[in-house]
């Protein structure tokens, strides 16, 4: 497994426990269809939030919260209406981001909440 996976899956952990100990209850965890993923789906306060985390180092060039384009974010919503249509969810959807700094002993995490909206196109 390459260092960006490692470091992707280290950022997802830290990700899933900030939302935990905030009230999300974490349904899925790297849910795919197709080439599609969304790292992580849960509820809270009855919206289906789907939750893309970006992980960087330190010393990043691009912060990891203007790295969710809108190319990402069109994957997002399609990796979305995949999920409800199997899973008949009526719930509201959200789009939330979780961006993780890791550095050598500690970690930054920060929550934006309803980070984007679907556009119709």
């Amino acid at each position: 497994m390459g260092e960006h996976n490692l470091t992707g899956r280290k950022g997802e952990n830290i990700a899933e426990q900030f939302l935990a100990g905030r009230g999300y209850r974490i349904i899925r965890r790297n849910w795919r269809s197709g080439r599609y993923e969304i790292d992580l789906i849960a509820e809270k306060d009855g919206y289906l939030v789907i939750v893309e985390v970006k992980t960087r180092h330190k010393n990043y060039i691009e912060s990891p919260l203007e790295s969710v384009n809108l190319k990402k974010q069109g994957f997002l919503i399609r990796a979305a209406n995949a999920y409800i249509r199997k899973n008949k969810t009526d719930l509201e959807v959200r789009f939330d981001i979780v961006t993780v700094v890791i550095s050598e002993n500690e970690h930054n995490v920060e929550l934006t909440e309803n980070a984007f909206y679907p556009l119709l196109r």
